[in-house]
């Protein structure tokens, strides 16, 4: 566990949200899922819809704080997207919705999504959340609907 997990695993249970809670509360207009993820890692691996991207690592840059070495590589592997310090914050206070609007961050297993919660709270956004399990929740949750409206038909008779 490194010093950034050691600080905020204290604070998951105030910080976390399930999947299924997370997309509900989209659902209903009381929050916008943030997909952290660089965007290599939607590209190779998919897109969650209706989410809005906000890359975590480049957000880090942008505010001066440093990266660990593996944040640095994955930073390193894809192609930076184009935002600066104005545009990251136009987008959050806007989604944000005077503060009443919840943001549930969304990374690929909900270990980089609770520091994004973490560091949107430290800016002043105190209904930033972390979506545990994060697209790979998603992924078996996409896996599973199908199995379970199939299970639900009526036999044919």
């Amino acid at each position: 566990m490194d010093d950034v997990e050691q600080s905020i695993e204290p604070h998951r249970a105030s910080l976390e949200i399930s999947l299924p809670s997370a997309l509900e509360l989209t659902r209903l207009g009381l929050g916008t899922l943030i997909d952290i993820r660089q965007s290599f890692e939607i590209e190779m691996k998919g897109a969650i819809p209706d989410t809005v991207h906000i890359p975590l690592f480049e957000v880090k840059v942008m505010l001066g704080d440093a990266l660990t070495e593996d944040e640095q590589d994955v930073l390193d592997a894809g192609k930076p997207k184009d935002m600066d310090a104005k545009t990251f914050f136009t987008m959050i206070n806007r989604l944000h919705h005077g503060r009443d609007h919840l943001l549930p961050c969304i990374c690929n297993s909900g270990r980089r999504s609770l520091a994004a919660a973490a560091l949107l709270r430290e800016l002043g956004y105190p209904k930033a959340l972390s979506v545990a399990g994060g697209f790979q929740a998603w992924k078996k949750l996409q896996a599973a609907a199908p199995a379970a409206a199939a299970g639900t038909a009526p036999a044919a008779g």
